[in-house]
């Protein structure tokens, strides 16, 4: 059953939550031994006392948005209200901003509240393309700052607890936060430490790893591509959720064809796919036309292969079987993707399934239990592929029910169906799997060599 939340006691407003702090892989070792940020990561609170609260920091990732705050103070607690809050999501808390305008219903300006402690806005499938050679790397942040409209408030700060029967949340600066509406769309959690090795071979130069899921080292996929002339090039891919789950393939896709028809130095490159995954591709009909495609290309490949440890010295990588036992690979040239899951800060807490993701339902976007909490994108259950594209159809859904919930008390009839996209190769022989929960939608696919 649905629970209903307390009714509020000002205006209905909203707060959206970020993707709390998350450090980079080569930002990781900056920590001090007590597991502190370096000063560049914390975030620091400046209060006025007009009724307002202001908040500067810095951060690598963001956090949560809240709307239209009244505030009582206590020496170490601030308790603060928000109509709405959100985690995440700076596209779904304008959507929703102007599905209230829309309908004539207008909120106040700050009556919703982003919470996210990041000093840039991350372009992030921006990354395959520098990871291309196609556009660099800094056109794919932004001040985060610069791109907050005024009407939302921004609150620099991470979520640490969820207490969704008391409607509120506990960030990491002590603040308590309550609000009619939450809504999380706060990323997954990228585990880069999973990986014996990894974040050490990342941070130096020569290592030949890389990988196109960080900033940081995007634009090494493409320095290490253009740099191999003969070798072996191993490309992998986590078993599990991941977001973007083509990029591993694009990546690869992208450094055979610059290598057979840039720097024609194919014949002297053994290149290999090692994936925890049992198939190329989760959906079988995508998986069939990548499988045909790798073997045209003469890519070998190991299925149910994870790799566990990276030797950078020594230019090997260890991968572990289904079946328990170890192989160990020689490279010249290593693309790694970490295994990703659920942020730690929603793992385990009151708003999340088993697994760790924000349980909600996967039509309306609505939680199953506390009817004020919503969530969309990668830090959500829905079950689909956590993509970009995915987001741009969830975010009018979420949008359509939250405003109707707040008005009206029911859903109309906006539906999320299940639908995502992924391009899997941004050079030759392009590939665009398209498909929803219902239906496969189609698939592009050259027939080139």
């Amino acid at each position: 059953m649905i629970e209903s939340p307390t009714p509020p006691k000002k205006m209905a407003t909203t707060l959206f939550i970020d993707r709390p702090h998350v450090v980079h892989p080569v930002d990781r070792e900056s920590r001090d031994p007590n597991g502190e940020h370096s000063p560049a990561q914390k975030c620091w609170l400046r209060h006025t006392f007009r009724g307002e609260v202001q908040i500067q920091g810095r951060g690598r990732r963001s956090g949560c948005v809240v709307l239209h705050a009244s505030e009582t103070r206590t020496p170490l607690l601030n308790k603060e209200y928000f109509p709405l809050i959100g985690t995440g999501g700076l596209a779904a808390a304008n959507q929703i901003y102007n599905r209230f305008k829309a309908a004539g219903k207008s909120l106040n300006a700050g009556d919703i509240a982003l919470i996210d402690p990041a000093e840039y806005h991350y372009y992030q499938p921006g990354w395959t393309l520098v990871a291309s050679g196609l556009t660099n790397k800094s056109k794919t942040r932004r001040p985060l700052s610069s791109l907050i409209p005024s009407h939302l408030s921004h609150i620099v700060d991470s979520v640490k607890s969820f207490e969704p029967k008391d409607s509120s949340i506990i960030t990491l600066a002590g603040r308590k936060i309550s609000y009619d509406n939450l809504v999380v769309a706060a990323g997954l959690q990228i585990n880069w430490n999973a990986i014996q090795g990894l974040t050490k071979a990342l941070a130096d130069p020569n290592s030949g790893v890389s990988s196109v899921y960080s900033y940081d080292t995007a634009d090494k996929v493409w320095s290490d591509v253009q740099a191999l002339r003969n070798g072996t090039a191993i490309f992998t891919q986590p078993a599990g959720v991941i977001k973007c789950a083509g990029a591993p393939q694009k990546v690869m896709w992208m450094a055979w064809s610059t290598w057979e028809k840039v720097l024609k130095s194919g014949s002297n490159i053994k290149t290999e796919f090692y994936t925890g995954m049992p198939t190329m591709f989760a959906v079988p009909k995508y998986s069939q036309a990548l499988d045909e495609l790798r073997v045209r290309r003469g890519i070998g490949a190991g299925f149910g292969h994870n790799l566990i440890s990276v030797d950078s010295a020594a230019k090997k990588a260890t991968f572990k079987k289904v079946d328990g036992s170890v192989v160990e690979k020689e490279y010249t040239l290593l693309h790694a993707v970490p295994p990703m899951g659920p942020l730690d800060a929603i793992k385990g807490s009151p708003i999340a399934d088993e697994v760790g993701w924000v349980n909600v339902d996967k039509n309306t976007l609505r939680h199953v239990e506390y009817g004020n909490v919503w969530s969309l994108g990668d830090s959500s259950s829905l079950p689909t592929s956590k993509t970009a594209a995915a987001i741009t159809a969830q975010a009018p859904v979420l949008a359509d029910n939250l405003f109707r919930v707040t008005d009206t008390g029911s859903f109309g009839k906006a539906r999320y169906d299940g639908y995502t996209s992924c391009p899997v190769s941004p050079r030759a022989s392009p590939l665009t799997v398209i498909w929803s929960l219902q239906q496969t939608i189609s698939c592009l696919l050259d027939t080139e060599n």
